[in-house]
């Protein structure tokens, strides 16, 4: 496999893996099609997808079958897939102690306010998951259109940081994971 076909793969964390980890991997498993391996997880996984996670994903036609809230620990388990990039995409996850994952990934923060917590309508609770899929979807797409293979470590790290700044993210920027 050459450097412009390799399948990288990458893990996108939140602390419950219930609604802005679950939307970051189900755009990226579409839009990185045949580049990148999307897998998302949380340091206390609460077991269950968010609702309107599914039905915002959905309505933009992003394929829901197979989403479900995992531990962060099943990726640093023996066997599991080597992970090329980490990237936090809460505050909270990015300020805990992480496992060590194999292979020394890239690791960014790419932060932005938790959908679940809006509190209100349903109206009001959906406009805000369609809010944190298009902040997230922006920075999936600022991060598949990079060309990998020909940036060093230094330069891939300071653009997977820089695409962490984007529209909607949160002031508090944690420092990258390790």
């Amino acid at each position: 496999m050459t450097p412009e076909t390799k399948l990288y793969n990458v893990l996108l964390l939140c602390t419950g893996n219930t609604a802005r980890s679950i939307l970051s991997e189900a755009i990226l498993a579409k839009d990185g099609a045949g580049r990148f391996r999307a897998f998302s997880a949380g340091s206390q996984p609460k077991g269950e997808v968010n609702p309107f996670a599914v039905k915002v994903l959905a309505g933009f036609g992003y394929p829901t079958d197979g989403l479900r809230s995992k531990s962060w620990s099943e990726f640093a388990a023996p066997g599991a897939p080597k992970m090329d990039f980490v990237f936090t995409v809460c505050d909270s996850a990015a300020g805990e102690a992480c496992p060590v994952w194999p292979g020394q990934p890239m690791t960014a923060h790419w932060g932005i306010e938790d959908p679940a917590a809006v509190l209100g309508s349903d109206l009001e609770r959906e406009a805000a998951f369609v809010q944190a899929f298009r902040f997230l979807r922006n920075r999936i797409s600022a991060f598949a259109a990079l060309p990998i293979s020909s940036l060093d470590r230094l330069t891939l790290q300071a653009r997977l940081s820089a695409i962490g700044g984007l529209e909607g993210a949160t002031v508090q920027r944690a420092q990258d994971p390790a």
